[in-house]
């Protein structure tokens, strides 16, 4: 008995050692292979400090993940983390910094336990996995060159290269299966787990483990989306790092109403995580291309891009057609080998200069906002320039040179149109505030709550109103800018006429451009009285005397005359009962 052990472990040990041996030889092997990865462009491999005709998956994977984890680079809690607590939903949003293993299941579990335990508890789980590419590796090696799917087995070879590289797989091992151990736990490296230590929320970098491209691509953003004069932040707006642009933001960090405020973090949270687009549990590409994919996020009041596309012809086809397309082949082949015959959000975002990566945002020029201080006046600058050609070239894929450079100028005259109608706007308010002139502003307008800081038309009072901060003027102008000049340019970009002209843009910008200037000649005609009434009061000329050489007052219609004659009335009655007395 005890010799039948003994040689079952020495057999155990000696496949441990083969193993062992295996995988070392896949490492020194794949030490010679360059991750080659052309999609990623020279800026990222400059910001990494790696040579890119030299850099070994592995080693790119590390500098991509150490930068990825620095709380300097944009990682964690940010600047402002004394200010928030996170809820208990918080860990599924940055799950590097919050997220604890289940304590419910004590078991450890094997590969198939896994499987068979959700099949029961979270079916639903199980059935997208089961049909996902990940479930089915086979299969891809499988596949002939006429298949739509036929790039899968070339991206599949360059995972298992990636993973030779990092160690994770022999140099003549095929990967199995993607199952919930490798992504939940480690890939490929454990055959059970504990529930209790070991179950990890995937983030962008274990993701990044066999999808090193892509994740290198999508990391890129940081190094490419960077304004020539830091109109906004290094690498903002961008997914690589949408989190920090949520954490970094006061009214964010300062709202006691942590339910409200993680919103914004569930749209803000790509930079941590890769399911926002490949939704789990079957990842699918197919699914990722599809406008629809886009609309949780892209939408609503301030980027209303899914509304937009959806009411353009582009988007009309899309909805007509679409089921008549193949979305399986990759995105380079959609338009002549899938019958795409129309735009895409990836189509259009995910292109540049004819390759296709997960950096969206190297055509980037007005960056949504056009109100930011700096970005109309550079549109014209040589950077912008060079981005505005990249986008002719997009275009021209189904217009002409001509018409798309047309269209282009038409967006961005037509954006500056709305922008100098908010301006006019925003400056008679400004000035009001400057006069401390703006209901309750002196009497009743508290301070926002730490760490924002007292000011004007701030971010802050979209979403923190207490008392009069902000006035209904200054959230008007402020609602012109964040969201209605917003939408306008996002109308043009995404050629929805009725959402620049009409239905949104300028329609409601000159709603409220009017409204805005009723209450300022309201109010400057109250001031105006005010004045005279001061004046009165001190006179000894005849409070009655309409006629008088004095200057002459502005009523504001019927209702500021009968409101001047109950003044001058009361005043009168006033002086009257003093001399009596």
């Amino acid at each position: 008995m005890d010799n039948n052990i003994r040689k079952k472990e020495r057999g155990m040990d000696a496949r441990k050692w083969l193993k062992g041996l295996a995988i070392a030889c896949g490492v020194m092997m794949a030490g010679a292979v360059h991750a080659n990865l052309s999609t990623v462009p020279d800026e990222t491999y400059k910001a990494l400090n790696l040579d890119r005709s030299k850099a070994t998956p592995k080693e790119t994977y590390d500098a991509l993940v150490k930068r990825y984890k620095d709380p300097a680079q944009g990682a964690g809690r940010g600047t402002m983390a004394e200010y928030w607590e996170p809820i208990p939903y918080s860990m599924y949003l940055d799950p590097t910094t919050f997220y604890k293993s289940p304590s419910s299941v004590k078991e450890v579990v094997t590969r198939q336990e896994c499987v068979e335990c959700h099949s029961d508890e979270s079916p639903v789980w199980v059935q997208a996995w089961k049909r996902s590419t990940h479930a089915n590796l086979d299969e891809v090696r499988k596949l002939k060159p006429e298949d739509a799917k036929y790039y899968k087995k070339e991206k599949l070879e360059e995972v298992e290269n990636n993973l030779r590289s990092l160690g994770k797989l022999g140099a003549k091992e095929n990967l199995k299966e993607v199952g919930c151990i490798d992504c939940h736990v480690e890939i490929n490296t454990k055959k059970k787990a504990d529930h209790t230590k070991d179950i990890r929320m995937p983030t962008a970098d274990a993701c990044g483990t066999c999808h090193l491209r892509e994740f290198a691509e999508r990391e890129s953003e940081r190094d490419t989306m960077i304004f020539p004069n830091g109109q906004w932040p290094e690498g903002r707006p961008s997914h690589a790092l949408d989190w920090k642009a949520n954490i970094e933001t006061t009214v964010w960090a300062a709202m006691p109403q942590r339910e409200v405020a993680e919103g914004c973090s569930m749209c803000h949270y790509n930079q941590n995580k890769c399911d926002g687009c490949h939704t789990r549990h079957e990842f699918s590409a197919a699914e990722s291309r599809k406008p629809e994919a886009c609309a949780t996020c892209h939408s609503g009041v301030d980027h209303n891009n899914w509304e937009a596309y959806s009411m353009s012809k582009h988007g009309k086809v899309t909805a007509m057609m679409g089921d008549k397309w193949n979305w399986d082949v990759p995105l380079k082949d959609a338009f002549e080998k899938g019958g795409q015959s129309a735009p895409t959000c990836a189509s259009c975002h995910m292109e540049y200069e004819g390759e296709y990566a997960h950096n969206m945002v190297r055509k980037v020029r007005w960056a949504n906002y056009p109100f930011v201080p700096g970005v109309a006046e550079n549109i014209t600058s040589e950077w912008s320039e060079k981005r505005l050609d990249s986008w002719a070239a997009t275009c021209s894929q189904c217009h002409s040179e001509r018409f798309a450079r047309t269209y282009l100028e038409l967006m961005d005259k037509g954006t500056l149109e709305g922008l100098a109608k908010y301006q006019e706007a925003h400056d008679i308010v400004k000035k009001l505030y400057d006069e401390g002139l703006l209901t309750g502003q002196k009497t009743n307008r508290p301070a926002p709550p730490a760490p924002d800081k007292p000011g004007f038309g701030q971010f802050t009072q979209l979403f923190w109103s207490k008392g009069n901060n902000p006035a209904s003027m200054e959230l008007k102008v402020l609602e012109m800018a964040e969201n209605d000049l917003a939408k306008m340019h996002v109308g043009f970009a995404h050629v929805n006429p009725g959402g620049w002209t009409y239905t949104e843009g300028w329609g409601p910008m000159n709603r409220a451009y009017v409204e805005i200037q009723d209450e300022h000649t309201r109010l400057r005609e109250m001031l105006t009285l005010q004045e005279r009434v001061n004046k009165l009061e001190g006179s000894k000329t005849s409070l009655l005397d309409l006629n008088s050489n004095s200057e002459k007052i502005s009523l504001g219609g019927l209702g500021g005359g009968l409101l001047l004659a109950g003044t001058l009335a009361l005043i009168g009655w006033r002086k009257r009962k003093q001399n009596k007395a």
